[in-house]
């Protein structure tokens, strides 16, 4: 993609409970192998591991309980042949804050400035640091970098990051807006110049999955983003409200005598997609929404007119918009969303040709009608590549 050193790099991915890993080739993006361990940490589970077809080796699928990251690691090496021994391992680290603006070789010196950063991603960044601490007692010899999701909004300008509290919650505790999913939303703006062979795009990039966010990018850097001082602001998601008055957490710990965990659980894991109609998955959602479920419908319209209300602002924030992307689970599948999130955006000069958007096949494509000005892109995301390529140009450095 970027002309990138070939190197084989382990990508790893430690969620709370999962061990996700992708061994790739750096230069052409070829995926060598694909590992997943879920429930870790709890009495079952399951671990695979599958290779590419042009490897003719066997996938290894075993159901047991994997105690931790430690363990999964060590399961992982066990069943990597020698001739796919990696030349270094790139981890995805939630939260680099403001200390790591780019991907970061990891030294015993970074590995305890990003334990003082889990105070900010007290979710994410403790599994990252298992990792990371496996798989350096794991491979000692290999160079180990880190790559954050929140790098690729260090860009965003003061008047977008800041929030109109007293000065020394900023200074002394960090409170700020940083932005996540930056990994998939830097790769595919990259996608996106490619595509349309520009590199001065005004686009506006819409990672819709679980999680969801919007980014305004701008020839390649980020000037605002949907997701602030943790993951929940911004978009409605699959079970996180998103924007909400502040005042009502207080609400309903006076009102409903709740405690902060439980406020942060409502918001976090309760909200959402699933809040408002009892159902997180937006397959499922869609499907009851045709049916005539009518909270289905309701989720679904809060959701899409969220969505183009942060188009519409970030297409303000751009000074104008050349091209609208939609990425990850939901917004790479749904033809629905794509075509209902776009609706009434015509004075934008975004329109959708209905036959491009419910055309079979995957892969990255356009979708815009002839007569739009502005494209509507559907790329699937890979960050996992992005991670890779990012290791391999450090290293080489």
């Amino acid at each position: 993609m970027w002309g990138m050193p070939e190197m084989r790099i382990l990508v790893l991915n430690c969620g709370s409970s999962t061990l996700k890993v992708r061994l790739l080739d750096s230069g052409s993006g070829a995926v060598l192998a694909i590992a997943l361990v879920d429930r870790v940490g709890s009495g079952e589970g399951e671990r695979s591991l599958r290779f590419a077809a042009s490897l003719a080796l066997p996938e290894v699928v075993e159901r047991t309980a994997t105690p931790n990251h430690g363990a999964a690691i060590e399961w992982l090496a066990s069943h990597l042949p020698d001739r796919l021994t990696p030349d270094a391992i790139g981890h995805r680290v939630v939260h680099g804050g403001e200390a790591f603006v780019r991907p970061v070789l990891l030294t015993d010196t970074v590995i305890q400035e990003l334990e003082r950063l889990s105070r900010l991603a007290p979710l994410h960044n403790p599994a990252a640091l298992s990792g990371i601490a496996s798989a350096r007692a794991r491979f000692p010899a290999l160079p180990q970098v880190a790559a954050f999701d929140t790098a690729f909004h260090a860009s965003l300008p003061e008047h977008a990051y800041r929030y109109a509290l007293p000065e020394p919650l900023y200074r002394e505790h960090g409170v700020r807006r940083y932005g996540f999913h930056g990994l998939s939303h830097q790769y595919v703006s990259r996608r996106a110049a490619v595509m349309l062979g520009r590199e001065d795009l005004r686009l506006v990039s819409l990672h819709l999955g679980n999680g969801c966010s919007a980014a305004a990018v701008r020839a390649g850097q980020c000037v605002d983003t949907s997701m602030g001082f943790t993951p929940l602001e911004g978009l409605v998601m699959g079970t996180r409200s998103g924007d909400l008055d502040p005042a009502v957490p207080l609400y309903l710990q006076r009102e409903l005598g709740l405690t902060a965990e439980g406020v942060d659980r409502l918001l976090n894991r309760e909200s959402g997609l699933a809040g408002l109609c009892g159902h997180a998955d937006m397959r499922e959602v869609e499907a009851r929404a045709e049916a005539g479920d009518p909270m289905c419908r309701l989720a679904l319209s809060i959701f899409c007119y969220r969505i183009r209300k942060y188009l519409g602002a970030y297409a303000a924030a751009l000074g104008g918009l050349d091209a609208v992307i939609f990425t990850a689970g939901i917004g790479e599948n749904s033809t629905r969303i794509r075509q209902e999130v776009c609706r009434g955006l015509e004075f934008l000069g975004v329109t959708v040709d209905p036959a491009a958007n419910t055309a079979a096949g995957g892969g990255e494509r356009e979708i815009s009608a002839p007569s739009g000005v502005c494209k509507i892109l559907v790329i699937p995301t890979n960050e996992e590549w992005v991670i890779a390529q990012e290791t391999a140009v450090l290293l080489s450095a």
